[in-house]
Formats: structure tokens, sequence, C-alpha cells
């Protein structure tokens, strides 16, 4: 790969992992419920998700899934369904927490191999993920260079730099634990990161796959 072509691809990551999404938010609310360095577990599934996505779409397979109606729209029905559900729950989830530590979650405190799980599936649900690598990565791939390692280097720079990216937007709602440690205020975060993660999950039936 080219070095003028990675550096492209170094700018364009970053512009990825800023632009909010269900992992921002998911990031965020792990990193006001458990601290930041608890949210690791979390932000460590969601690369899991956002490799397999990455790779997917890489090899082909997400362009299969683009030309077939039928199978994008079980993977858009899949991913919002569960972004509704986890926006349900987070909605409804009773408030806990030690007074002392401000470290509050909005349901029973989820294990290191749960919040991995449910990093994960929060990317590879994610149809939009799809679509946008089928759409960008063609353009940084060398059809004359062997693909898979073209794929290990754009997946290596994606990874990295979204790692950066949620530990940066935990560490910026963890630092919001000392204001959120009456009930009333751990309500209040339950609702808005739940309604966020539910009115995701709506937008995700509007997704629509490219023409042909």
């Amino acid at each position: 790969m080219e070095w003028h072509v990675w550096l492209a691809y170094f700018l364009a990551a970053w512009v990825i992992a800023l632009s909010p999404g269900s992992g921002a938010v998911l990031s965020m609310s792990h990193g006001l419920s458990y601290g930041v360095r608890s949210t690791t577990a979390t932000i460590v599934g969601l690369q899991i998700g956002l490799a397999v996505v990455l790779l997917v779409a890489g090899a082909g397979i997400g362009a299969v899934l683009m030309a077939s109606a039928v199978a994008f729209t079980v993977v858009k029905v899949l991913g919002a369904g569960y972004l509704l559900w986890l926006g349900w729950r987070q909605w409804r989830a009773p408030v806990h927490g030690d007074a002392h530590t401000g470290m509050v979650v909005g349901e029973a405190a989820l294990s290191v191999r749960q919040r991995v799980l449910r990093g994960a599936l929060t990317n590879m649900t994610n149809p939009k993920g799809i679509v946008f690598m089928v759409a960008v990565l063609p353009q940084f791939i060398d059809p004359a260079r062997p693909l898979w390692l073209q794929l290990l280097v754009l997946l290596a720079t994606t990874v990295a730099v979204d790692m950066v990216v949620m530990h940066g937007y935990a560490w910026l709602a963890s630092r919001l634990q000392r204001l959120l440690r009456s009930a009333r205020a751990r309500s209040a975060q339950n609702r808005v990161f739940g309604g966020v993660l539910m009115a995701m999950g709506a937008s995700l039936f509007l997704v629509k796959r490219v023409s042909n």
C-alpha cells in the first residue's frame, strides 16, 4: 500500500470514528456507569465487531449482502431490533450503585465477558457499517496487490484509531460521574442513553442498500 493511500485512509478513519454512532453511545454509557478502565472491555468488543464488518466487507461478502435484498433486510432488522432491545433495557433499568465511588449502573453490573459481547454485537449488527465499508474500502485497495495484506493494514489502522476515540468518549462521559450521584440524575442518564439507542435502532429501518 502506497504511503499517501494509507495516510488518506488514516484521516478517513478518524472521521469515521468521531462520527456519532451506536458505538460512541455505548462507550459513553458504560464510561459513565463503570468508569474508563472497565469500559475497555466494551471497547474491545466494539473493535471485534468492527473487525468482522471490515473483513466481511473487504472479502466481498458485504457486497453480496448489498446485492441481496433478503440478506440485507435480515441484517438490518436484526441490527435495529438489537439496538431497540438494548435501549429499552437501559430506559427501564433500576438505579443502584455505590454512592462513595460514583460507579453506577443502570442494570445489574455486566461482567467483562458480557461487556465484550455487547460491544461486539453492537457493531456486528449495524448495517450502516456494512454499507459504509462496502462503499469506502474499494477506494483504498489496489487490485494489483495482495488483498489480505491490504485488509490487515486497513484493519489495524481502523481499530487503533477507533480504540483511541472510543476511550475518549468514555473518558468524557466518566467526568460527569460526580454530577450524577442522585437517583433522579441516574434515572435521567438511563433514559437519555436508552432513548438515543432506541432512536438509532429505529433509524436503521430507513437504511437502504445501494442500488445496482
